[in-house]
């Protein structure tokens, strides 16, 4: 068989890649190479359209073997299981265990505990663990940092008094006193003396890590993948710097530090992500040396975007977080939380929460993600991926060492205007559709109504807040501030979603008005049907109501009909030569009735702005500032 193998592929030739550019430029036709196939990322490196083995002949990721240093093709040698996590919010103990109980029983094996700082007593910590068997699952217990050391000694003695062997105890107790900086603009710098002390208290619990890096917090802001995964890199160094400053042997407190990483949609880019992350990591906590390899290990959990969700058409939120949780698992990550696909506009409901639960379990069981160790390993793509983002995310590593570390360029606001930059620009992209959202500002679901949703704000992230409260309170802020004269003294991140702004122009539409746009479809046939196509999608993200028609033999007969149906605007679908024909008879007839627009950038658009006409939408416009222009021309 090897012989029959072998005589096969002696007879067929192996193109070079010269050979390949070749072919693609007389498919080309003479257009650019570089414009027309290779894409220029985001992240600042440029992905060509295709790769072969010789790409990768510089690269040292795919000599890499799995489960060890630097851990790029992941943790484990033997699978690639992760933990289902599912986070609770803890403000009634007795209640919190009950759901515990229950979704223990539907696929979870990894609890998140949001406990309140106040709440925080021996009574309370017995209500929520008792009949849990924590040495059977993973558990993560995150409050504020006011009341972490306290919450962390109850724990102790919980386990000490329930028998519970140390290294059989699997989880964390959150403490991160940088993120309500980056958050809420708080100074916790004097909860940073924390650190050392949770790490002395916890040393002998080996899988119990307790200084945690938030960089989802980033990824919820709109960073860019380098950004996230580079200031997560800083963010980690920081601690591990004050650490170690602080006489913490190394691998204690390597061993303590885990990250809590989001995920995007850029399916493949976020698999490198995380290939990324632990190579990248695994070099920093190397230059502390070590006594093992093993503390160089990147600890993450991984939790779907809430920046990309949506109210409308929210059900396409299902289909933005499988292929995130999908690149996360690929990606080999410690555990990983499925976002809801509801919490855009209402507290995640049973169902919703199900429905996440399973997203994950259709990978672990039905698609055995879990099975084969980094999948991904030997993709020239991803290989690719992998390097050129730890090349760009190693430079704003080291970017933010130079500006005083993490810490100091927060204090700077340096971290938060290098996010909230990308954020804005982001927004501007979607706007004018650079940036897509499947049902928001491409293909709106035309019948769709709100029904009463309404965007709410993220849940707080301090755990202090009570649960009636979606922003923190005077409390909240006296049990966390540092005591300074202003407790507010930092930049803060913006976290409005990616479809927040049409969001609020539909919602807007539908409690003022919603107009009628009626395509007067004429002349050629592809051109009117696409341009009627491409009107109907624009419009509808402002939530008008739009009446698609097959065609008109005359503009008076399509202006008549669409007065017949009472339309607010008529917008005139034909090719670009047909419009010096049809344009301005239309307008003319219809006389100032309805809003007249053109679907389009003819050549003749001069001519016809000289005759009145001065409605165009096209490709290149900002649909979003075009649509808030049109409501406001109806008195909308």
């Amino acid at each position: 068989m090897a012989e029959i193998r072998e005589r096969l592929f002696q007879e067929f030739a192996a193109p070079t890649t010269q050979e390949w550019l070749d072919k693609i430029q007389v498919d080309l036709k003479g257009a650019d190479f570089q414009k027309r196939l290779v894409w220029r990322t985001n992240e600042g490196f440029s992905v060509q359209p295709f790769y072969r083995r010789e790409d990768l002949k510089d690269l040292k990721t795919p000599d890499a073997l799995p489960g060890e240093f630097p851990f790029v093709r992941g943790n484990k040698k033997t699978d690639n299981q992760w933990y289902v996590r599912q986070n609770i919010k803890a403000d009634d103990p007795v209640a919190a265990n009950a759901k515990a109980k229950d979704i223990l029983n539907r696929g979870i094996d990894s609890l998140g505990f949001r406990i309140p700082g106040p709440k925080v007593s021996r009574e309370y910590v017995e209500q929520l663990l008792d009949g849990l068997y924590l040495d059977c699952i993973e558990v993560s217990y995150r409050t504020c940092a006011c009341h972490v050391l306290e919450l962390t000694d109850l724990l102790l003695d919980y386990f000490q008094a329930h028998g519970y062997a140390k290294d059989k105890i699997v989880g964390g107790v959150g403490y991160d006193p940088i993120e309500p900086m980056l958050v809420k603009g708080k100074d916790t710098t004097d909860k940073l003396a924390i650190a050392p002390q949770l790490v002395e208290k916890l040393k002998d619990y080996t899988n119990l890590r307790c200084v945690m890096v938030h960089s989802e917090t980033l990824n919820n802001a709109g960073a860019y993948i380098v950004q996230e995964l580079g200031y997560a890199l800083s963010w980690g160094n920081e601690y591990m710097q004050q650490l170690t400053d602080a006489g913490v042997p190394a691998d204690l407190a390597a061993g303590k530090i885990k990250f809590y990483m989001g995920v995007s949609e850029n399916y493949f880019m976020e698999i490198a992500k995380f290939r990324a992350m632990r190579l990248l990591w695994a070099q920093i906590v190397k230059q502390y040396e070590p006594k093992s390899d093993d503390s160089c290990k990147a600890i993450i959990n991984a939790t779907t975007s809430t920046y990309n969700l949506t109210i409308y058409d929210s059900y396409v939120n299902l289909l933005r977080s499988q292929t995130e949780a999908m690149s996360a698992a690929l990606g080999g990550i410690h555990s990983m939380v499925v976002t809801p696909f509801d919490v855009a506009y209402e507290p995640p409901t049973d169902f919703s929460e199900r429905i996440a639960r399973n997203q994950q379990l259709l990978l672990k069981e039905e698609s055995h993600f879990g099975t084969i160790v980094d999948p991904g390993a030997g993709s020239y793509y991803i290989e690719h991926l992998t390097d050129a983002l730890a090349r760009e995310a190693w430079k704003l590593f080291l970017k933010t060492e130079a500006e005083g570390g993490f810490l100091g360029a927060v204090k700077k606001g340096l971290v938060q205007d290098d996010i909230n930059q990308t954020n804005e620009k982001r927004h501007g992209d979607a706007a004018k559709r650079k940036e897509f959202l499947l049902g928001t500002n491409q293909f709106p679901n035309f019948s769709e109504k709100s029904d009463g949703k309404r965007p709410i704000d993220a849940p707080a992230k301090e755990a202090c807040a009570p649960a009636s409260s979606s922003a923190a309170p005077a409390s909240s802020s006296e049990c966390c501030a540092s005591g300074s004269a202003s407790p507010f003294p930092f930049k803060r991140l913006e976290t409005s979603r990616l479809a927040a702004d049409y969001e609020a122009l539909r919602l807007h539409t539908e409690q003022t008005r919603v107009p009628t746009a009626f395509m007067l479809t004429i002349g050629n046939l592809a051109m009117r049907q696409a341009r009627a196509q491409f009107s109907c999608n624009f419009l509808a993200t402002a939530g008008w109501k739009v009446i698609d028609n097959l065609g008109f033999k005359t503009v008076q007969e399509g202006i008549d009909a669409a007065l017949e149906q009472k339309a607010d605007v008529v917008v005139i679908c034909s090719s670009d030569d047909e419009y010096a024909e049809y344009a301005i008879p239309a307008y003319q007839y219809l006389d100032g009735r309805a809003m007249f627009v053109v679907a389009g950038a003819p050549a003749c658009m001069d001519q016809l702005k000289a005759a009145g006409i001065e409605n165009f939408i096209h490709v290149r416009c900002n649909v979003l500032e075009t649509m808030k222009q049109y409501n406001e021309k109806l008195n909308i």
